[in-house]
Parts: structure tokens; C-alpha cells; sequence
């Protein structure tokens, strides 16, 4: 047959898909108005497995049954987020779990940081709540958590990625942990430095201190030095260690304000990697508030482990037009090779967008948590 003639058939075939489409969508607004006068869920999984069961049934050969399962998939997917537009309008979107601000109070407050005087995250608390702030610190990730769960802190500043090492993964798995949350964020230039006892050389050193990622970050350099790297809870204990053990044996690969707070010498300066490397920091309170302006969502949600899971869960933030700007995913403890996915995308809750995809993956997911709008 001539190449016009079929794609002419196409078109006609086509069309009458698309009258099918409308007619099937119209009957889906007809249930979703039944599920809200009876009060009942829009995902029924057995239901919709029955269904998937019975189109391939109807085929004739195995590609054709593989085909029209994955049509009909989308084809209920679709149905089921016109539903939960349904529900949003009738019910107004629902009660928000998170209280709404004006903006964030950061005057008067209390924040703790994880490392010693001159730590990365002591910058990043400065640079976002100012000079005058009060502060302590804490040895560790998990007693700033705990800071702040029990209310001798309002905010802690927790390093979250870094743009060239990756996430900490430490952070990602207390923020499900705790009932803690992220109301802001703060990005600040890391610049690693090499530094000793006033006095020290270079060729002196025999031995590096340094949190693990920054000696990742710093791989090449130290690579070509040969010293020996020993990993730190943090930057500035590195160089607190240096200047305690008074050893010219020693160095630190911490930022510029460490030396200064502890005497130490800057030996060399951006040793990193990659130039322009950046750490990204978030705010994290016990309370669910988000600021009026806030613009991106981080949140968490456990899949069945079965293939098309995560797509499925990602086509919310597609259909809604939301732009997903990160997604990350963590082994779940006690589950062998089964993971929780972490998001971040663009938005506000207040947005009828939001609470739609949001009501979807709630549906649709297992353990979903929001983490915080900032």
C-alpha cells in the first residue's frame, strides 16, 4: 500500500482514539463524583491489576499484550490524577499540615551547628541569620538533630550536598528520623585549605587531617602529596587536633577561618578539585511552617519494589507541570535492596499544582513525608 494511504488510515484510526479517550475521561469524572459522594479512595490496586489482565487478554500476540498493558497504565494514570483534581476542587485542596509565615523569625533565636569554632557550617549559619546570632555546636549531625527535637535550639544548619562529592547521606536519613524540617537553605563557596603549626613546610607533613569529604574533594592534591589522609567528624576538629598535638608532622584541610581561630598556619590555598566548589547547607526546625514565599519542596516516599514504580510516582510532578530539580534515592535499613526516593522540586503548598501531585503520591506511594517548603 502507498506510504499516504497508511498514514491517512492512521489518522482516521487515530481519531477515533481520541473519541474513545474523551468518552472513557468523561466516565472517570462520573466515578470520581461517586468515590466523593461515598467517601471512597481513588487507587484501588487490585482493581486496576484485574483490568491490566484483562486488555492483554484481549490481544493476540505477547508484543501486543506487553503494548496495550503499558497503554492502559498511562490511560488509568491519567484517570486517576483527573480524579484527584476532582476531589482537590471539591474539598478546596484540603487542611495544610504545615502552618503558613509571613516569613521566618530568625531575630531572637538559638541555632546550633555540627563541628567546632571555624567549621563550614558556622559560615553557612552566619551568612544566613548574621553576625550577631547565638549559637552552639555540637559534635555530631545527630545532636543537632536532637538540639532542636528537644528544644534547646530553634534552627540548625546541616550541610546537605556538595556539588562536586554528592549528597551526605547522613543528613537524608535523620531528616526521616526525626520530625524535623527545612525551612530554608544557604549556599556557600568552599575553599579548602592546607595548614600547620606556624613555621611548618610543606615537605614537613607526613600526615593529613580532614572530614572524608573534603579529603575526597581534595583527592588530587593530596594524591600527588602521598600523605597519609585521617578522616574527621569535621573540618575544624581537624585543626583543633593540629594545633592541640603541636606536631609539625601534621596539617588540617579546612577553610580559611579555622587557622585563624586556632593559630595555625595557611600552608596552601584551594587545594579542592573542582574551583568554584560549593556546599549547600539547609535550615531545619521542629516546627511545620513554611514561609510565604517559599518556592521548593523536598519530601520523601517509599515505592513497591516493582518495575515502573518511580515512574509512576514522578508522572504526578509531570502532569501537574512541576519541575523536579532533584531526586536522590537511600537504602531502606532492614530491607535489603528495597530504597526510599528523596525529592526536591519547584513549588509552594499553597499551590493548587502542589496539593494535586501531592494528593496523588500519597495515594500512590508508602510513607510519604514532606520535608520542608523553602
Amino acid at each position: 500500500m502507498d506510504l499516504l494511504l497508511l498514514r491517512k488510515t492512521l489518522d482516521e484510526i487515530d481519531q477515533n482514539i481520541v473519541v474513545l479517550y474523551e468518552k472513557r475521561m468523561d466516565v472517570c469524572a462520573q466515578v470520581a463524583e461517586f468515590k466523593i459522594e461515598n467517601g471512597k479512595r481513588v487507587f484501588d490496586k487490585e482493581r486496576e491489576q484485574q483490568k491490566l489482565d484483562s486488555v492483554s487478554a484481549l490481544t493476540h500476540n505477547a508484543f501486543n499484550a506487553r503494548g496495550v498493558r503499558d497503554l492502559f497504565e498511562q490511560i488509568m494514570a491519567i484517570s486517576r490524577r483527573l480524579q484527584y483534581q476532582m476531589i482537590a476542587e471539591h474539598t478546596g485542596g484540603g487542611r495544610l499540615s504545615f502552618t503558613e509565615l509571613e516569613a521566618l523569625d530568625t531575630q531572637k533565636c538559638r541555632v546550633v551547628f555540627q563541628g567546632a569554632e571555624g567549621a563550614y557550617s558556622q559560615m553557612a549559619m552566619v551568612k544566613y541569620f548574621g553576625e550577631a546570632v547565638e549559637s552552639f555546636h555540637v559534635d555530631t549531625f545527630r545532636d543537632a538533630m536532637l538540639a532542636i527535637d528537644e528544644g534547646s535550639a530553634d534552627f540548625a544548619v546541616l550541610p546537605i550536598e556538595n556539588s562536586s562529592a554528592g549528597i551526605v547521606s547522613e543528613i537524608y536519613d535523620l531528616l526521616v528520623e526525626f520530625e524535623n524540617y527545612i525551612v530554608g537553605e544557604q549556599i556557600i563557596e568552599i575553599e579548602h585549605c592546607v595548614m600547620a603549626l606556624p613555621g611548618t613546610r610543606l615537605s614537613d607533613i607526613r600526615t593529613v587531617y580532614s572530614h572524608p569529604q573534603s579529603l575526597m574533594q581534595s583527592s588530587h592534591y593530596l594524591a600527588e602529596k602521598g600523605w597519609q589522609q585521617i578522616s574527621m567528624k569535621n573540618n575544624a576538629f581537624a585543626a583543633k587536633k593540629v594545633a592541640q598535638d603541636n606536631e609539625r608532622t601534621q596539617a588540617a584541610v579546612a577553610g580559611e577561618g579555622a587557622a585563624a581561630i586556632y593559630g595555625l598556619e595557611i600552608l596552601e590555598r584551594g587545594v579542592n578539585n573542582a574551583k568554584g566548589n560549593s556546599t549547600r547547607f539547609i535550615i531545619v526546625t521542629n516546627q511545620k511552617v513554611f514561609a510565604k514565599e517559599a518556592s521548593k519542596i523536598s519530601l520523601c516516599f517509599e515505592l513497591n519494589h516493582e518495575s515502573g514504580a518511580l515512574y509512576h510516582a514522578l508522572s504526578h510532578m509531570m502532569y501537574n507541570g512541576l519541575n523536579v530539580t532533584k531526586v536522590e534515592s537511600r537504602p531502606i535499613f532492614g530491607r535489603n535492596w528495597e530504597y526510599r526516593f528523596f525529592l526536591d522540586f519547584e513549588g509552594n503548598l499553597r499551590d493548587s499544582a502542589v496539593k494535586n501531585a501531592l494528593r496523588g503520591l500519597r495515594e500512590e506511594t508508602h510513607n510519604m513525608k514532606i520535608l520542608g517548603n523553602y
